[in-house]
């Protein structure tokens, strides 16, 4: 018999106020976490504001010797971890390592510590031939991403499965998912899921300065990104992690834990089309809408609430728009769609994962995160984004999606446990 799976507990490392607790009181509260880049001198780039985490290592107990070796993600991605345990009301003791597993999703991997460690060996890129002799002995730590995941493993006393998953933007819905078939599957008992990305740095930044794909609005970085919003001029990058306990719904019900959701449904779809384009129509990220309804079993307007992608850049916006009413029909419009990006700005690989948690959160708190900044609508764009202000409702199902580079489309619907048997 396939196994249910449920989230039991939650851990995050975002902007704003610290841990899950402060992230949830950021998102809903409304008010964007942007500034001006200050990890490094921005004035040469053309977007130079951020969503910045402002994360103290030793508060978060973490040894001198983790803070060498791990990467800025991998820290992040350690500490929300732990919190997601403690919040699961799970000691390492309690954990059989064997039946204990990790996924962690990350789109650009150990960027920060890659970058730093290239200046030194390079001399500020001065040398074509780089001198090893300077290079840290943790440098083949940052080149495979999966360290990520092993960090958490190791952290944890995790001997199950572990993995990476790297999609692009949809690494953290796909690495949830991972998670789920892995306990559904019966291939462990209890999984760490969920996704870290530590991405402002200089290389990033370039990056997408040079597709002009982040907000040029520098004088004005509270409203620089503006999802759904007529004058959006694109996101804003941002950082950190969510990692969550998934386990068997049945197993979380016998230990009497809080059960925050269950995972009902998911799929994915590739539009095999652009590097960076989306066909206008939504056809892919409909399609994985369908396929994850009907998964789950649950109807098209059984949905409550879509958490969106919600970038913020004119395409996704309006390609995320025909998909939600081509998957939904009819009830897209008589539904709440909003977008987080709005005030935690977009993480890359982090934020599948961080929006399945403020997903989670919606279920639990009966209360809708609002789209930050939303004054004047799109009108190609003309759903209910809840703009500004969280709406309280009734919340038994929510739909996520998310969009990535290279044309991963990806969908995921939670609902409150039991809702649908």
């Amino acid at each position: 018999m396939t196994r249910r799976v449920a989230i039991t507990g939650i851990g995050a490392v975002t902007p704003g106020a610290p841990g899950t607790r402060g992230f949830w009181e950021t998102v809903t509260g409304g008010k964007p976490t942007f500034r001006t880049i200050t990890s490094f001198d921005p004035a040469r780039f053309r977007s130079r504001v951020a969503a910045e985490v402002d994360f103290d290592p030793d508060r978060h107990g973490l040894t001198s010797r983790q803070r060498r070796r791990m990467d800025r993600a991998a820290q992040f991605a350690v500490v929300a971890a732990r919190e997601a345990l403690a919040d699961g009301g799970l000691l390492l003791s309690d954990l059989d390592p064997v039946r204990t597993g990790v996924t962690v999703g990350s789109a650009v991997g150990c960027t920060v510590s890659l970058e730093r460690e290239y200046a030194v060996v390079s001399d500020s890129g001065r040398l074509a031939v780089v001198d090893p002799a300077y290079a840290s002995p943790h440098l083949p730590d940052y080149l495979v991403p999966a360290s990520l995941a092993r960090e958490v493993a190791w952290d944890a006393g995790a001997e199950g499965p572990a993995c990476l998953v790297s999609t692009g933007c949809t690494s953290g819905l796909d690495a949830v998912a991972h998670g789920t078939e892995i306990i559904r599957d019966g291939g462990a008992d209890v999984m760490l899921a969920g996704a870290a990305d530590a991405p402002i740095s200089p290389i990033t930044v370039a990056c997408f300065d040079a597709i002009k794909a982040t907000s040029p609005d520098n004088d004005d970085p509270e409203h620089a990104c503006r999802p759904f919003d007529a004058t959006r001029a694109g996101f804003v990058l941002g950082e950190g992690a969510a990692m969550l306990v998934l386990e068997d719904l049945d197993a979380a019900r016998a230990r009497g834990v809080h059960v925050y959701a269950e995972i009902r449904g998911f799929a994915s779809r590739c539009n095999a089309f652009h590097m960076t384009g989306l066909r206008p129509d939504g056809a892919e990220m409909a399609a994985a809408i369908e396929a994850a309804l009907d998964e789950a079993r649950i109807p098209a307007d059984g949905v409550d609430y879509v958490n969106a992608h919600g970038s913020g850049t004119r395409q996704n916006d309006r390609h995320e728009t025909a998909a939600i009413k081509r998957g939904l029909g009819e009830h897209a419009y008589r539904l709440p769609v909003s977008s987080i990006k709005s005030v935690v700005g977009h993480s890359l690989g982090a934020i599948g994962a961080i929006e399945v948690a403020a997903s989670a959160l919606a279920i639990d708190h009966d209360l809708v995160p609002p789209t930050a900044n939303l004054h004047h609508p799109d009108p190609e764009c003309d759903l209910d984004y809840v703009p500004v202000c969280a709406r309280e409702q009734r919340v038994e199902t929510v739909l996520s999606v998310g969009s990535g580079f290279g044309g991963f489309q990806s969908a995921m619907v939670l609902s409150a446990p039991g809702r649908w048997g």
